[in-house]
């Protein structure tokens, strides 16, 4: 009996071993990609417009990818669960997943509309101390339509 034990407490301990973080980047194409380690990440896009990675930056247009934490449990349960893989969440119930799919598809609709109204609009501006419109530059409303997009693009994968 005590074999018994002693064998499950290990075979339980050698399991628990094998659970541990999962982490997701994003690559230069919006590809998600998940991995178990916090090994950096490089990627670039060659002349030909293929994606590349590497544990080093071996290119001069290699940037370091921002490694997500995902969920705790293996590769294997994140894995294969579809081209959305980031909707499925391991130890979530299907309660938490709807709710929580419902509210990504109320941002991602927030998103969409602010970034619509800002590519719409006549002149972007922004409200100073005072209350009054400070009217952006044309590179400052760029650089901030490209933010807004980013943060769409971000928001409805």
């Amino acid at each position: 009996m005590n074999r018994l034990f002693v064998i499950c407490v290990i075979a339980f301990g050698l399991s628990s071993v094998a659970q541990a973080d999962v982490w997701k980047w994003v690559d230069a194409t919006g590809k998600t990609h998940f991995v178990d380690t916090k090994t950096p990440i490089f990627t670039w896009v060659d002349e030909s417009g293929d994606v590349h990675y590497s544990d080093k930056p071996d290119h001069e247009n290699a940037v370091s990818v921002e490694l997500v934490w995902h969920s705790s449990g293996t590769l294997d349960e994140v894995e294969g669960q579809g081209e959305k893989a980031g909707s499925v969440i391991p130890g979530e119930t299907a309660e938490e997943r709807a709710e929580r799919e419902q509210a990504e598809a109320y941002y991602c609709k927030r998103a969409t509309e602010i970034y619509d109204s800002y590519v719409n609009a006549p002149r972007l501006y922004k409200t100073n101390a005072n209350g009054e419109r400070e009217y952006l530059s044309k590179e400052e409303s760029a650089q901030t339509i490209a933010e807004t997009r980013a943060k769409k693009d971000e928001l409805c994968r």
